[in-house]
This record gives structure tokens, sequence and C-alpha cells, in this order.
């Protein structure tokens, strides 16, 4: 992670080729490191030809995702041989410099001087199943802990080197504490996932682009490791930021090698979009830092990881923590807008985690099991129906709202909800009160008037059982008619003509629609109709790179028809229920990456790619 005082920031089948000529037979050994080479695991080559397409599905909707995105809340443990240091590190001068899981690099710390500190590291103390019933306590259900930070040292027995908890620490060589955390939350029933840092202070093979695919070997020897031996739900990278000291030459090509990779080892893994260069086309979802975005993210699904206090890793003298009312509340927001929140705690040098974490997650637990409220984060989503108002934050799962309220009226006074489209509400009720709640239009939407008082000091949920009004059955569509020019300029005789069930594509750098087709320099025509199932404004939105426009009726709704990188662009569109709209979509490619996704949005529709059922090719 950037630390918080200084922020810088499916291998397919037949993917089988490794790269040996650039990688070499054998390694120079690195400080602290074993002399053996590695398990004979490498980078796949570079897809060769085209003809490859990387979105197998969309995470909005998709089997693989449905977890993460019910899950809502989860647990970021920042722990490695750093939080040895507990946060200070004493100059040979006498000067103390504070830092937490960057101290190596901000500290300025030599390296012998590092190595020498780790080799004491034993955190004798850490409990998984602690650390598993404090996560459980929390209402939080999912973990992420790093299994290797900046620092390279890893916290499971690798084979691939000695700098790791086993190997060069005071631990006891007979214990693993992926291991236990793996036990412990498959028996806790709690999904798990490993940080994994692509940015490496101690590998002296990382920062030379000439060394660098050695590096690279050895990290997905380790990945291989962690995949194959602890099975996790999530792979969530970091350090793929271009950056000095030392030099970081990751690549979009890497990360989409490296992505093809993991989804070869385990097609069910979800992935951060850190395994890239943190784009709206890199992984499963987006990962905003120390903050929460304003609405729902366009393009993509997304993951609020905040600190405790000021730091990831542990600090002892930090006790800046944030209120347990303040957690809460962030949680609310994110759920508002159909995003994640996955909070940190860093264990001390003991492996403890510090009970002030565990004191505030236990109480976040409470308002969340207290009368149900926690129906307003599980499975919840972006209100849409309604505008968020200034009072609170509304969340949305079925035929409920959950307006969850931090600014209680007084006097009689109404919470006023601002309606973004037509609907009714039928019910509603005070969670953890008996109280009648009066609804009535007014003006643009309406105003809920509880009779009693706030029941709880945080957030009173207000539940609204609503009838969104009518929607039509699906369709019965197969998708849109494709056309495929092996030019850029959509110009002559389509090379591929075919139908296509959903405009949903990464073909990146080494793919392409057909094995016809040439990996650059190509276009694609897509014809047909578009049937919604609401009548409602709707939020078209497009994924691209490098050029696409898109005709609704015969008008012209997104025009982004000069060449760029990795984009969102969006249009509003009146669409009607069961009418079937005409769509053009025109994408070109010149050179470097290739993406095209067409996604919709309105009030009552949550994001998605189009899906298949509402296009149809005539």
């Amino acid at each position: 992670m950037h630390t918080a005082l200084s922020r810088t920031g499916r291998t397919v089948a037949g993917l089988a080729v490794f790269l040996a000529s650039a990688l070499g037979a054998s390694m120079a050994p690195a400080a602290a490191a074993s002399a053996a080479d590695p398990p004979a695991v490498a980078p796949p080559a570079q897809v060769a030809g085209p003809g490859t397409d990387y979105a197998t599905d969309d995470p909005f909707t998709s089997d693989r995702t449905n977890w993460f995105r019910q899950d809502r809340f989860g647990m970021f443990i920042h722990f490695g041989s750093y939080s040895n240091w507990e946060g200070e590190y004493r100059r040979p001068d006498g000067s103390v410099c504070r830092n937490a899981e960057w101290i190596k690099r901000e500290c300025g710390i030599p390296m012998d001087a590092y190595e020498k500190q780790a080799a004491t590291f034993n955190p004798a103390d850490f409990d998984a199943k602690a650390v598993v019933k404090a996560a459980k306590d929390a209402g939080m259900r999912y973990i992420v802990i790093t299994s290797k930070h900046h620092e390279g040292y890893a916290m499971w027995p690798t084979k691939v080197n000695s700098w790791n908890l086993r190997d060069h620490s005071a631990f006891d060589k007979n214990r693993d504490i992926l291991a236990e955390l793996k036990q412990a939350t498959t028996a806790a029933g709690i999904k798990l996932g490993f940080y994994y840092s692509i940015w490496d202070w101690h590998d002296p093979d990382f920062a030379s682009p000439t060394t660098f695919p050695k590096y690279e070997q050895r990290m997905y020897a380790q990945l291989k490791e962690l995949v194959d031996g602890y099975h996790p739900d999530l792979l969530w990278f970091d350090g793929e930021w271009s950056t000095e000291n030392p030099h970081n030459p990751w690549s979009e090509r890497d990360g989409e090698r490296l992505e093809s990779y993991l989804h070869g080892l385990s097609p069910d893994l979800v992935v951060n979009n850190r395994v890239g260069k943190r784009r709206v086309v890199d992984g499963d979802y987006g990962t905003p830092e120390q903050e929460i975005p304003a609405a729902p993210v366009d393009g993509q699904l997304w993951e609020s990881c905040m600190t405790l206090n000021d730091h990831w890793g542990y600090a002892r003298y930090d006790q800046n923590w944030k209120s347990s009312t303040t957690l809460v509340r962030n949680l609310l927001a994110t759920t508002s807008r159909s995003g994640n929140y996955l909070l940190n705690v860093g264990p001390d040098a003991r492996g403890r985690i510090p009970q002030p974490s565990v004191d505030r997650l236990r109480q976040m637990g409470d308002w969340l099991r207290t009368s149900g409220q926690g129906e307003a984060v599980y499975g919840a989503r972006y209100g849409g129906l309604v505008d968020e108002p200034a009072w609170g934050s509304v969340s949305r799962k079925g035929d409920k709202l959950y307006a969850a309220v931090t600014q209680w009226p007084s006097g009689g006074a109404a919470l006023h909800l601002k309606a973004r489209t037509a609907f009714d509400v039928k019910a509603a009720r005070v969670l953890g009160s008996g109280q009648q709640v009066r609804v009535t239009k007014a003006g643009d939407g309406f105003d809920i008037r509880p009779s009693g008082a706030a029941t709880n000091a945080v957030a009173t949920v207000v539940e609204l059982t609503v009838n969104p009004g009518p929607t039509s059955p699906a369709g019965t569509g197969h998708g849109l008619k494709e056309e495929i020019f092996d030019n850029g300029y959509l110009t002559g005789t389509p090379k591929v003509t075919r139908t296509d069930p959903t405009v949903n594509h990464a073909w990146r750098f080494a793919g392409s629609p057909d094995p016809a087709i040439p990996a650059d320099w190509f276009s694609v025509r897509w014809t047909g109709t578009i049937e919604p199932r609401r009548s409602e404004t709707y939020t078209l939105t497009t994924v691209s790179d490098d050029m696409a426009r898109v005709w609704i009726d015969g008008r012209l709704v997104i025009d982004s028809w000069s060449p760029h990188g990795p984009r969102v662009d969006k249009a509003a569109v009146g669409l009607t229920a069961g009418k079937r709209h005409t769509i053009r979509i025109e994408y070109a490619e010149q050179t470097g990456e290739a993406h095209m996704k067409l996604l919709w949005s309105s009030p009552g529709q949550d994001q998605q790619v189009v899906p298949t059922t509402q296009l149809y090719a005539s």
C-alpha cells in the first residue's frame, strides 16, 4: 500500500510457452536468498497470434464475482517484517525516523540492518482464530492479508527464496500463518484473499529491464505457490505504478500476461485492477484508497480500502483512531454507491491486532447486527431510484430501499427523497422501532415523517418497500450482427460476419476478434436493435481503446472517434420498455491495446454489460 504519510502513488487454453530464453536456466541468488533454482514456473509468452479475447464474463453479473458483490465488507491485514520495527527506526546518529510498512524506504534503512532486524521477527502470538473472530464480530465477510509487501518479504514458507517468515526470522519454523488463516477462515465461512506487491525492494533483479524477467519468473513461481497451496478467493495486487528507488519496470503488457496466467491457474479468482496499471480495463474491480467515490464507479466494480488510524502497518505511536460512528457511516456510503469497504488492521511485532482496532470492529458489528440493520449493507447496492440525500445514504435490495439516517429530523420535519424515476412507496418502517412512518408524495419525490425519535445515534435505518414500476419480460435476443474488418477504417468487405452475444471484449495487446484478424489495425461494426425492460432514461457507457461511437435510433450519442487509451464515455438516452431501438456501434483499433464494452444503467437497472437477451441482430 501507499504509506498514509507519503502517498505515491485466462491463462487461456494453450498458453504453455514459457519465457525460457528470456529468463535463462538459472538465476543469481539474492541477498539472503536460497542458491537453489526456483520451481520451473515462468510467465507464459505473449499470445502468439490473434483471436484471443480475455473478457470471459461480466464482473457486474457473473457467478464468479457474486460473493464479492454481496459481501460488501472485508478486513485488510498489513503484516510483514516491517511490523517488527513497530513504526520507528533509530538511526546511527541517534535521530528517530517514523513510518510503518514503508519504513525501509522512507527512513533509508540499509539492507543489512533491515535483514538483521527481520531475523529477530517472531510473531508467536499471531492467532488466526482470534483474527477471524475479530472479523466475524465486525460483520466482515472476507479477509485480505499481505503475503508479500514492497519489502519483498514472504509471509509463507516459499520455496523460491529464503527471504521469508520461515527461513529469515525467529518464528517457529513449523508454523505457517497463511495456512492457519486459511483453515480458520474456511471453518468460519469467510473468504480469504492475498495481497501481493509487484514492486520489490529486496530482489536485485527487479529494477533493471534487463534482469526483470528473472524476477518475474520468481514472482510467477510464488503466485503459483499461493494459488495452488492455499486456494485463495481473491488476489489483491499493489506496487504496479511507475516509480524510482528502485525503478519499477512493470507495464501494461506485463499485466495482461499475469492476469491471463492467474485465471489459467484458477478461473474463479477475483483480481483487483492493480494487476495491470490501475485502470478501468484492468482486473475485476477498482481500488480507491483512503477515499470513497461520490457515486457508483463507471465501467468497473470497486472497493475502497482504508486504515483505522493513519497507517497500514503497525506504528505503536499512532493512536489517531477513527470512531466506530465514522467507520459505520463509511461502510454505508460505500454500499449506497455499489462499493465494498476493506478496512485495515495492522498487527504488532508479536502478531496481535491492537485492542483499539478490535474494539471499533466489534462496535461496527454491533450496529450491523442490531434490528437487522445489516440489510442495508449485505447484498445491497446503489439506491438508484432516488438521489443520495444530505441527511444520510440510501441503498437498495430488491423491492426495499434502506435509508440510513445520520441527521434525524426534529420537530416533525420531513426526510425528503428526490425521485430519479417514477415509483411508489407501499410501506415504511423504522428498523428497531414500532413508530409510525408517514410517506407522502411531495414535489420531486417523497417526504418521510417518522413519528418518534432516532433509534441509533450512528445511523437509524428506515426501510421502504417500493413498487419500482413495470418491467417488461426478459427479451429473446441472441446478440447483434457483428462485422469485422481487417483494417482500421471499416472499409471493404468484412473479413468475418457473425452474431455477437454481447459487446464485451478485452483483446488487449495480443488478441483480436478472430484468428483471421490481426492484433492491430482492425475495426468492428455491430448493428441491430436494443430492447430495454423499463421505460427510463438510460446511461449508455462505453469502455474503449482506441476509438468508439454509438448511434441509437439513428442519432449519434457517443462520439469518441479519435485515438485514445482506455477510457469511459457516457450518454443519457431515453428508451422505452419493450420497444426495439435501432443501435449501431463502431469500433476501430490502431495499435497497442484493444478494448470495447457497452454497458447500460438506469434508476431501476443496475450497471451491467447489455445482456444478450436484450440485443437483436435485426
